[in-house]
């Protein structure tokens, strides 16, 4: 007879193991945290200081609100470093969780732009540390041969949405009811509960999973490591003082230093993997394959998450919230993303199931998703021709641009996920993957630039303009689908 061991037979969480109940705990009011801050901040930004806010122009908030989520993204290749070489991810998650904590409470204080500068700082190392290891963690609770991972997972990302539904409908209406610092607050505290469910609760049920680094430094690879930081950290600094020197150092130009890091950082990646000896020539191809996809990706999600920017904006300014007896805050249409992927989900796990090996390619799936994501912003134009850019329109118009951009979401995310850890070289598995992460980031780093052109009386223009490029993006992306195939040769 042979024994199992104790994580087989662990079924105590929904049939899952109960380390699986603290994972999704945590994650749900990180995203809390997260989505509930998010979903106040641009308001926060523009709100006169007399409303209690910090006075800025629409234009730098905007453009703060996109570098903010790039470099969310951006720290989460220097999260999995640290988790891998360093610090094991256990305590990368946990220190991640401070930071992030640290981060609300600093916008909970009447800090003014010290205050949001110094909640960017935490936020972003906090979540770059916590967001991609969690997942990880996620994985190392099973063994590659059993069946329930992908139901797990299942579990967890049904957690993250319904933390990030539920925390603009919470933190808008206490924001509102009361003031902006309590609603941050409230965010802060979220955190502190997803601190508590991964302290407790992981020390009880997690065992030594992620204790220790994967793939510790070397002996002298610590050394290097630091040189190049601190170079780096040289080189950034003395661009900022010279900046400083010129007058020029404005907070719209320091976004604009911000967006070329980010837009750089994959081009350079790309450049090291298709120059690298350990490449071999079949994964090389591999690589070009994925430039594409990662160009769709990246004008896909500088589209999907200016829900936080450019529509929340117009939900504020544009958007009829009096329905009656029924007053809908600002902030809660952020609840929006979330249900659709909470409603659409079982819906396209059916659909692949049925459709088996008739589905689209991968590439097909971009393409189509790319198109939804430019007939969502075209949506928008139809009500601003009809009633003009003065009218307050139809809360129905923004439901159904969410619904339609979470299609296109349920068609690139999840499967540029998979795609991406199938056509990374094997000398850069982990990289690879970092990959995926910057596409969010470059994409957002390119939204700050552009979210400048979203001003009073040019919103047709430029919901039409960036629709427009995202169809004839996904246009091209068809006619290159039989040379992609090509490239990632038995690829599904």
């Amino acid at each position: 007879m042979i024994l199992k061991n104790k994580k087989d037979m662990d079924h105590a969480f929904f049939g899952q193991p109960k380390g699986l109940a603290a994972l999704v705990g945590t994650e749900f009011w990180e995203r809390f945290s997260y989505y509930g801050m998010r979903a106040i901040l641009l308001y926060y930004i523009v709100a006169t200081v007399a409303k209690g806010g910090l006075g800025l122009s629409q234009t730098t908030g905007l453009s703060i609100m996109a570098i903010y989520g790039s470099l969310v993204y951006l720290a989460s290749v220097v999260g999995g470093y640290i988790s891998d070489r360093i610090l094991g991810s256990r305590r990368t998650v946990l220190y991640g969780g401070i930071l992030i904590m640290f981060g609300h409470i600093a916008l909970s204080l009447p800090a003014g732009i010290v205050g949001l500068f110094a909640s960017i700082a935490f936020i972003t190392l906090g979540t770059g540390l916590l967001k991609p290891n969690i997942s990880d963690m996620v994985g190392k609770l099973y063994k590659p041969e059993d069946l329930r991972r992908e139901s797990a997972f299942t579990i967890f990302v049904f957690g993250i949405n319904f933390g990030a539904f539920i925390s603009p409908l919470v933190c808008g209406w206490i924001s509102t009811s009361y003031n902006y610092h309590l609603g941050f607050s409230l965010a802060a505290f979220g955190m502190f509960f997803g601190l508590l469910f991964y302290y407790f609760g992981g020390n009880k049920t997690l065992g030594d999973d992620g204790d220790k680094p994967s793939d510790p430094l070397l002996a002298g690879e610590g050394k290097k490591a630091l040189i190049r930081i601190v170079a780096g950290l040289i080189v950034f600094a003395i661009i900022v003082a010279i900046m400083a020197a010129m007058g020029a150092l404005t907070i719209d130009n320091f976004v604009s230093l911000l967006s070329i890091i980010a837009i750089i950082t994959p081009i350079i990646y790309f450049v090291i993997m298709l120059t690298s000896k350990k490449v071999t020539k079949e994964e090389h191809k591999k690589v070009l394959a994925y430039i594409p996809l990662f160009i769709g990706a990246m004008i896909f999600w500088g589209i999907e998450e200016s829900g936080s920017s450019i529509l929340a904006s117009f939900a504020a300014e544009q958007t009829n919230n009096n329905l009656g007896w029924l007053h809908i805050d600002p902030s809660w249409y952020q609840s929006l993303n979330p249900l659709f992927i909470m409603l659409y989900t079982p819906l396209f796990v059916l659909l692949w199931s049925k459709l088996g090996k008739r589905q689209p390619r991968t590439p097909k799936k971009f393409a189509y998703g790319l198109f939804f994501a430019g007939l969502s912003f075209l949506l928008m134009v139809i009500p601003l021709v009809l009633f003009g850019t003065s009218a307050l329109v139809n809360p129905l118009w923004l439901v159904g641009s969410w619904a339609i951009i979470e299609i296109g979401e349920m068609l690139i995310s999840p499967i540029g996920l998979s795609v991406t850890t199938q056509l990374a070289p094997k000398a850069f598995g982990a990289q690879m993957l970092s990959m995926w992460f910057l596409s969010n980031a470059a994409g957002q780093a390119v939204n700050s630039q552009i979210a400048r052109f979203y001003t009073k009386g040019n919103e047709i223009q430029y919901f039409g303009t960036i629709g427009l490029v995202a169809i004839v993006a996904s246009i091209a992306l068809l006619f290159c689908v039989k040379p992609i195939l090509k490239l990632m040769d038995n690829v599904e």
